[in-house]
């Protein structure tokens, strides 16, 4: 196993952690990137000297929802479910400098690793919080968020304490009345988890969207969609411009669409 440097700059190698071992990978695609591996799963991507690139499709998508509910000027108070190196929670600080961040990730050791890697904002715009997400969410106060993010994974899937119709009750009342819910499924291509997570979401806020690139919407290989949720309407004509002209393109579905797809599915409860 590797050893962080004196100075704590990132030195690629295998490194333990609480939750088993992490391994610190140079990209060879992007000047200066890192990649951090978590039990064999690519978890994060930071480029120290651009904290708004987000490398990661998902986190592109994630990025240009938030963009199209916020104002740069906006003083945005998010949790992030799942810090990993916390590169999107890197990028918001960049992108919306007036934020304050909360980011939660369970592994005590892997926090301590990236934030002496990698040149994290410092509390009161970034704090780590090692804990477990659910019980996190459930300690704090109503209505005290703008934005919240759920990106937790064990291996390749979300614990199931996450996905349910209790879960999400403490992630609505926790957000602000027009407050953003942003989702990271991983599924399969038989779609079922991800019309159950529709369901069960959708049932808890007045709208709901997905983002994904075609082929995962049609069900043609496994991969990653982004459900929005909020109670107030998701979605711009600007917005649908942008996921299909970026270099990362994806589809958006609105409300009608996706509550039509998880119409026939059963709601995940505790």
């Amino acid at each position: 196993m590797a050893k962080p440097s004196d100075r704590g700059a990132p030195v690629a190698g295998h490194y333990r952690i609480d939750t088993g071992s992490c391994e610190l990978v140079e990209d060879k695609f992007g000047a200066a990137g890192w990649v951090v591996m978590v039990n064999g799963v690519p978890s994060s991507h930071i480029d120290p000297d651009h904290p708004e690139r987000l490398d990661f499709e998902y986190m592109h998508w994630m990025a240009c929802l938030i963009g199209d509910r916020f104002e740069t000027t906006d003083k945005l108070r998010a949790l992030h479910l799942g810090g990993g190196a916390c590169s999107l929670a890197r990028h918001v600080a960049s992108v919306y400098p007036h934020s304050r961040q909360i980011a939660v990730e369970i592994d005590g050791a892997l926090s301590t690793l990236v934030r002496l890697w990698f040149d994290l904002p410092r509390a009161p715009r970034l704090r780590i919080r090692v804990g477990e997400a659910r019980a996190v969410t459930t300690s704090l106060t109503a209505r005290s968020r703008d934005l919240i993010v759920r990106d937790v994974f064990a291996g390749d899937s979300t614990p199931a304490s996450l996905t349910t119709v209790e879960f999400t009750a403490q992630v609505r009342r926790v957000l602000t009345e027009d407050g953003l819910y942003l989702v990271n499924c991983g599924d399969s291509p038989d779609r079922d988890l991800l019309k159950r997570e529709a369901a069960t979401i959708g049932a808890a806020f007045g709208h709901i969207a997905f983002v994904a690139d075609a082929t995962m919407l049609k069900g043609r290989r496994r991969g990653n969609v982004v459900i929005a949720a909020s109670d107030r309407a998701l979605g711009s004509a600007k917005l649908t411009r942008t996921l299909r002209t970026s270099g990362l393109p994806a589809q958006f579905w609105g409300n009608k669409r996706v509550r039509t797809f998880a119409a026939s599915a059963h709601l995940l409860v505790d």
